[in-house]
């Protein structure tokens, strides 16, 4: 009998895999257990479908994250700061940059994807980077000044 396989089956095959088994194997384990389908003419036209509907949804969600990299690319986020006879008081850290880039330029991003290892404790122009999926990571710049 030939079935779908819905989910990875250890020495069978993988998640998508049209495979043939033994029947017994087929509808007492795979079938049974939810890791495979009966494999119809009907449910491979299904599951085709739906991998082309997911693969469009993957694409559009790549094409946006690729704008929301340009946008935090082409923005400046200024963070004023008093100052200290060496660099700063207090220092910079995720949550004061997502805060800003929220209150000055509406973007909502998680403190989570951004990549700083320690907080900035220094004036300048530091390049910070966020991780935004799909491999996708822009470099946003983070202005500290002193007041």
């Amino acid at each position: 009998m030939k079935v779908l396989l819905i989910k990875d089956v250890k020495a069978l095959g993988l998640a998508g895999e049209i495979k043939e088994v033994k029947d017994g194997y087929g509808h007492n384990f795979l079938i049974k257990k939810g890791l495979a389908k009966l494999g119809t003419t009907a449910v491979i036209a299904q599951w085709e479908e739906e991998q082309k509907i997911k693969a469009q949804e993957l694409k559009d969600e790549i094409a946006k994250f690729e704008d929301y990299k340009k946008k935090l690319e082409d923005i400046k986020v200024v963070i004023k700061k008093k100052s200290a006879p060496v660099g700063i008081q207090g220092s910079v850290g995720k949550d004061e940059i997502v805060r800003t880039l929220k209150d000055s330029h509406n973007i909502d991003i998680d403190k989570k994807t951004l990549e700083l290892k320690k907080p900035i404790k220094t004036t300048g122009i530091i390049g910070v980077k966020a991780k935004l999926g799909h491999g996708i990571i822009a470099t946003i710049s983070v202005s500290v000044e002193s007041i």
